[in-house]
């Protein structure tokens, strides 16, 4: 049962995507400031408690969101397009940037993470980080497309076939098919009416973080063996979000700003904050239920803000605008190529005497600045914007011309 009507760009939607995508670079941007050494390519001079708090807030819930719209826009367009031409689409927006993207990130980031081994210990060489960042390549075949931050498009990649794989499965038996598309509208009715469900929705999250190798979301970036909990954690949100847009009504009272979410996710926050700390004490005798409290609250931050956000994004920026477009066109883009920019500033920035806050507000634009020139000069009119964007568009700042 086909329930999805006929949908124009969703603007807001799209600035959601381009925040999600946009919060992720000033995320990795931030990491050199934390007041304690995590293994990162640089440590900053200036440090702040406050960057851990912001780490722990936007990290729990900027990748969900982007799973979330995902599912969504996936919904629209495998019923816009069909299942052939939907399934060609995400193997070549996904899958063509994330091995190629490998090739060239990879050898760039091994690069600025020797630069920056060096940096602490005061003396930089580009040139011969450079070409120990190219040989890194050949060492890596033994684990080819691991290491980097593109791990997201692989576990995308994974769950849109898992999602088309179990849709081809039960629509060959039309009863159940009909039978299991009502349960489910059904099911999503309850969730996002009831009072109740982000208790559901939490505990499912929680669940799954139980079982991640520390507390709050892993990254799975080590090895292309899913990471389960990781996998159905996005999952979750993905198909949330593809059935959301099954139900366009849902997606408004989802996301409906009331003053009771915003007073539930900020008791979250705060039980999270308060709890986070007791992670390292692992020989506290209350130590399994102060995790699952905090696994808990962490699921309620997690669920509420990805709704906070969209419903912020649909009262701010529900109508069209060419410079939100344009930013949406480009964030893909500027998420791809954003990695090594953040550590080559960060490198450049550890030793000024200014405030972290500063540093990190310069860090985030002049990344965002640059990769927005590259993106309009060599990628958005070219073949690369094509497979990115699904098709070639106008240059906006180098040619004059009007967004496509």
């Amino acid at each position: 049962m086909n329930t999805t009507p006929e949908y124009h760009r969703l603007d807001y939607l799209d600035a959601v995507r381009a925040f999600a995508l946009l919060l992720g670079i000033v995320f990795h941007a931030s990491l050199s400031f934390l007041p304690v050494y995590i293994g990162w390519a640089v440590m900053d001079v200036s440090t702040s408690a406050a960057v851990s708090i912001f780490m722990l807030i936007s990290h729990s819930f900027r990748m969900a969101l982007f799973f979330l719209v995902a599912g969504f826009f996936s919904h629209i367009m495998l019923h816009r397009h069909g299942v052939k031409r939907f399934s060609q689409s995400r193997l070549v927006r996904l899958a063509v940037p994330f091995i190629i993207g490998w090739f060239m990130m990879k050898p760039l980031l091994v690069s600025a993470w020797v630069m920056g081994m060096q940096s602490l210990r005061g003396d930089v060489s580009v040139w011969p980080a450079l070409q120990q960042g190219s040989a890194s390549l050949l060492e890596s075949l033994h684990a080819p497309f691991t290491g980097t931050h593109l791990w997201f498009l692989y576990y995308l990649l994974l769950i849109t076939a898992g999602v088309l794989l179990l849709r081809q499965l039960i629509h060959g038996y039309r009863p159940i098919a009909n039978t299991l598309s009502r349960t489910a509208c059904s099911l999503m009715h309850w969730l996002v009416y009831s009072r109740f469900s982000i208790v559901v929705l939490a505990t499912f999250s929680a669940i799954c973080l139980w079982f991640m190798s520390h507390w709050g979301m892993e990254t799975p970036d080590k090895t292309l063996a899913p990471n389960l909990p990781v996998l159905l954690v996005y999952a979750g949100f993905f198909c949330f979000g593809w059935q959301l847009a099954r139900q366009p009504k849902l997606m408004a009272q989802f996301s409906r700003l009331t003053w009771g979410k915003f007073a539930l996710c900020l008791s979250a926050i705060v039980v999270a904050i308060l709890l986070s700390g007791f992670e390292v004490q692992t020989g506290h005798p209350q130590y399994h239920y102060l995790k699952a409290a905090f696994l808990f609250g962490y699921g309620v931050m997690m669920w509420l803000l990805t709704a906070l956000t969209i419903g912020v994004f649909k009262h701010c920026f529900n109508r069209p605008s060419k410079i939100i477009r344009y930013l949406a066109d480009a964030s893909y883009w500027l998420y791809l190529i954003h990695l090594p920019m953040v550590i080559w500033l960060q490198i450049a920035f550890a030793e000024l005497p200014l405030h972290w806050s500063l540093k990190l507000a310069l860090i985030s634009a002049i990344t965002v600045a640059l990769s927005l020139l590259l993106y309009d000069l060599l990628v958005r009119s070219s073949v690369v914007g094509a497979v990115l964007n699904g098709r070639r568009k106008e240059r906006v700042l180098f040619a004059g011309g009007r967004d496509s």
